[in-house]
């Protein structure tokens, strides 16, 4: 019976990656990755040099049972997501749950993770807090989901943390407005990259902000 590992790479700076996982990386029979450019870049750095094979969400339910196959023939495989930690609003979780019910061995390889490391700077409560990945496309669900939010929180005082992509920030910024009023929020961009940004100010002052200056990168934002 092989062994599923679960690696987590660095969201940014190449550098941010534990000896476990390159020891990992180094000795599975190949890795599952969502792009071999991506990816190849990584292993280039550490000098590994495994076989990749695309794992993503476009063919995650045709290549899981020829990976539980693999797995169960005793190989041993790394998961990776372009960064950070597998799974968290990347492919994964159905592979990893047919193992577990394979009784396949499936282990985690810790690192980074965008959510803590943006918790950790952001100067908001840390100790409670609610992910919700990325926010619904369609500007009906998102607000219909952010109104629940602003229940949840009446409730429990705690942390919201969410991704967002460049194309739809300032409207999911209009929204959070809309629902939460003129409230402090904590907008990250690109973080441990070059052009790493942490803006802490109120939501109307970072939707003037991004109506001049073009949102580029990945965003992660808290309130």
């Amino acid at each position: 019976m092989g062994t599923l590992y679960i690696v987590s790479t660095p969201i940014g700076n190449l550098k941010d990656i534990t000896l476990r996982a390159i020891e990992t990386l180094k000795e599975v029979d190949y890795i599952l990755c969502e792009d071999t450019r991506i990816t190849g870049k990584l292993l280039s750095a550490y000098k590994i040099n495994q076989e990749m094979v695309v794992f993503n969400d476009f063919n995650e339910n045709r290549k899981t049972p020829e990976i539980i196959g693999d797995l169960l023939k005793g190989k041993k495989i790394a998961l990776v997501s372009d960064a950070g930690t597998p799974l968290i609003s990347d492919p994964g979780y159905k592979l990893v749950r047919s193992a577990i019910e394979n009784n396949i061995k499936v282990e985690s390889i810790s690192g980074q993770t965008a959510v803590i490391s943006a918790l950790t700077v952001s100067g908001q409560p840390p100790d409670k807090f609610l992910f919700f990945g990325y926010l619904p496309k369609k500007e009906g669900r998102r607000r219909k989901l952010l109104a629940d939010i602003s229940s949840i929180v009446q409730t429990i005082k705690l942390t919201v943390v969410f991704f967002e992509s460049p194309y739809r920030l300032i409207d999911t910024l209009k929204d959070i407005q809309s629902v939460f009023g003129n409230i402090d929020i904590v907008v990250l961009r690109e973080l441990t990259k070059i052009h790493e940004e942490v803006r802490h100010e109120k939501v109307t002052d970072s939707i003037e902000h991004f109506l001049n200056v073009k949102p580029k990168g990945e965003f992660t934002i808290l309130f």
